[in-house]
């Protein structure tokens, strides 16, 4: 005879051995139990690092009188022109860990093995892909393991920083200051006043290639099956 709704009891998540859910590289690179509830996950791993350094705050969504601008933008126009560019799954999905790993005034402070244990790819993987990125003025170097995306296609504006004591500080960068330290810098033209219009006049030449192509072998089909024909 089971046991009522009320006695049953429900079963405690396990981890694999060695499952460290502190340790970002090991929480990261192990296979956990299925998914059937992200609130539930997401209530285990409140503090699951996403950049591999530092323990992030709760999302805050909303901002307030004493925290303006507290929130994280993305262009819309940059994300549809980026799914049409790209052909491969890495590019995109190195994008989305920069936009998730920004913080206030947009610098990413990942390495690429850090970029790497996360999406969990070899480290000899990363490093065309973000060269690609970088290369369409989508993502600048600051300095050895500090990145910063380009404020127009995606840009954090303010944070709560994690200090001494385990006090937060509330740091913001307006996207204005962001874009003129950039602009007063030395960098390439499509970084300093970046475009997307090199991004669609390649995709409209993919898409006559790729219209060629399928021209191409739709006319040898067809050629093929007239001489079968008259055979």
């Amino acid at each position: 005879m089971s046991d009522s709704p009320s006695r049953r009891r429900v079963p405690k998540p396990t981890h694999p051995p060695g499952f460290d859910p502190d340790n970002p590289l090991t929480a990261f690179g192990s296979h956990l139990r299925g998914i059937k509830d992200l609130d539930d996950l997401a209530r285990q791993y409140p503090d699951r690092d996403i950049n591999v350094g530092r323990k992030r705050q709760r999302l805050e969504f909303y901002s307030s009188p004493e925290r303006p601008n507290a929130f994280a933008m993305a262009s819309l126009e940059f994300l549809l022109v980026i799914a049409q560019y790209y052909r491969e799954a890495l590019p995109l999905r190195l994008i989305l860990l920069l936009i998730a790993g920004q913080r206030a005034g947009g610098q990413i402070p990942l390495t690429q093995d850090d970029m790497a244990a996360i999406l969990d790819v070899p480290r000899q993987k990363v490093n065309p892909a973000l060269q690609d990125v970088m290369e369409h003025g989508i993502v600048l170097k600051r300095r050895p393991g500090v990145y910063q995306f380009n404020p127009p296609y995606s840009y954090v504006a303010a944070e709560l920083v994690r200090g001494v004591e385990d006090r937060t500080e509330y740091v913001q960068v307006d996207q204005q200051d962001a874009l003129q330290e950039l602009r007063a810098g030395s960098l390439p033209e499509l970084v300093r006043y970046p475009s997307l219009q090199h991004m669609r006049e390649a995709i409209e030449e993919l898409r006559k290639e790729r219209a060629a192509t399928r021209r191409e072998r739709r006319e040898r089909f067809d050629s093929q099956l007239r001489k079968e024909l008259e055979q």
